[in-house]
């Protein structure tokens, strides 16, 4: 039993858990200083957007070391990253609005930065919700380009984060930082992988048929005439 603990992926799973475990720790013991609710608030939303750049981390980290088997861990850091957005969003609408769904929409329409939360949330929902090895089956293709709006989720995610403080702009600096090399790696790999593509394609040849006069093969052939194939590179030509 203790060894099926230890196993990396089980391990991950318990590690993801800690901060749900720090927060529940200081909301008994009352430290989560004098605005208890925004505090749950904003650290619920720190939690999901950490998570959403470790999924991130994965591709980078798979593509640099060749590890295989790294799939199970960006699906288990991505729903991790939907559990605390989730978490998140009923704190907002349960402990801190009330569930007053007049305020609630007030608030939506006069706070932009709320526009990209909504947004960033949408699509990790649907990501969660396409997880499943069936909705993967269900979606065939479409589910990879589905799954691509990751990136959009992030960029709503930084510019949420970053227009709703006031004061310090050192951590959504920072998390900016981190998004910009991740997305960087992500563009790095596309042209190099389209580069090499475009090397790979076989160069196009086509065939020209050129037809001697039989006076010049009448040592060859007597009076019969000799047609010699000669192949041309079009893009030579073009």
């Amino acid at each position: 039993m203790l060894f099926r603990f230890l196993k990396p992926y089980n391990i991950c799973f318990s590690v993801c858990l800690l901060p749900l475990f720090g927060i529940v720790f200081d909301m008994i013991f009352d430290n989560l200083g004098p605005d208890p609710v925004q505090a749950l608030h904003i650290r619920l939303g720190d939690w999901s957007l950490r998570m959403l750049w470790l999924t991130l981390f994965i591709t980078p980290i798979q593509k640099i070391t060749l590890w295989q088997g790294m799939a199970q861990y960006r699906k288990l850091l991505g729903l991790y990253t939907f559990f605390y957005a989730s978490l998140h969003v009923v704190v907002y609408l349960w402990l801190d609005q009330g569930l007053a769904w007049g305020a609630i929409a007030t608030d939506i329409i006069e706070s932009s930065y709320i526009w990209f939360g909504v947004l960033a949330f949408l699509i990790v929902l649907a990501l969660a919700i396409t997880t499943p090895k069936a909705m993967v089956k269900l979606l065939g293709k479409n589910w990879k380009k589905l799954h691509r709006n990751i990136y959009i989720a992030s960029i709503a995610v930084i510019i949420h984060y970053y227009w709703q403080l006031k004061g310090n702009m050192a951590e959504p600096l920072f998390y900016l930082i981190i998004l910009v090399i991740l997305l960087g790696f992500r563009l790095a790999v596309w042209f190099k992988n389209r580069k090499f593509t475009k090397m790979m394609i076989p160069t196009t040849r086509k065939i020209k048929v050129v037809k001697l006069d039989s006076s010049v093969n009448q040592t060859l052939a007597g009076q019969s005439k000799t047609i010699v194939i000669e192949e041309v590179d079009t893009e030579a030509e073009t």
